[in-house]
């Protein structure tokens, strides 16, 4: 995302992510990945990186790609087109036995997770820019969830990524 937290521009342009690309470079991506059997992503940000990378990207034989879309269509490969409830494909997902589970976006898909308490961690990639205005990728009106820390890795593009675990609350609730 930009500094100021936008992970689009207002037209769905992704090219501001270009300011940070290495052809040497893949920011610890290849690693991620090994560790992961499942990506959940919006239907925007599916269609362009299948259009400006191509659809191996994410579906690469070794794992199940989930779509999420308002417009059913039949799978390709590993791909499915998921047009259910979410909440459900996530718990069903983890009640299966895998790697992990990664959301590579939109906005919508990363805020419903979150208005459902269903993200555990965060990598965040902040690019160094300030676009002003955009698609931002935490939307207000969600529960607020505590975040630990867990690691920072700075780059000589100016990328930073920060790894968060959410913290579990304490919560007790008493009534009288």
């Amino acid at each position: 995302m930009s500094l100021d937290g936008c992970i689009a521009k207002q037209n769905d342009d992704l090219s501001f992510l270009t300011l940070v690309e290495k052809e040497d470079k893949d920011y610890g991506y290849a690693l991620f990945t090994s560790e992961i059997d499942t990506v959940i992503i919006g239907r925007k940000t599916y269609d362009y990186v299948v259009r400006e990378i191509g659809a191996s990207h994410y579906d690469n034989g070794k794992r199940d790609v989930y779509v999420i879309t308002r417009t059913e269509m039949p799978p390709k490969g590993r791909t499915i087109f998921y047009t259910g409830n979410i909440p459900k494909l996530i718990a069903q997902l983890k009640a299966e036995k895998g790697k992990d589970i990664y959301c590579d976006g939109g906005a919508e898909i990363i805020n419903e997770l979150l208005e459902n308490s269903l993200i555990d961690e965060f990598t965040i990639s902040v690019v160094p820019i300030l676009l002003g205005g955009g698609i931002r990728l935490f939307k207000n009106d969600r529960p607020e969830q505590i975040l630990e820390l867990t690691a920072v890795k700075t780059f000589e593009t100016g990328l930073v990524q920060l790894h968060y675990k959410r913290k579990l609350s304490n919560l007790v609730c008493a009534s009288s």
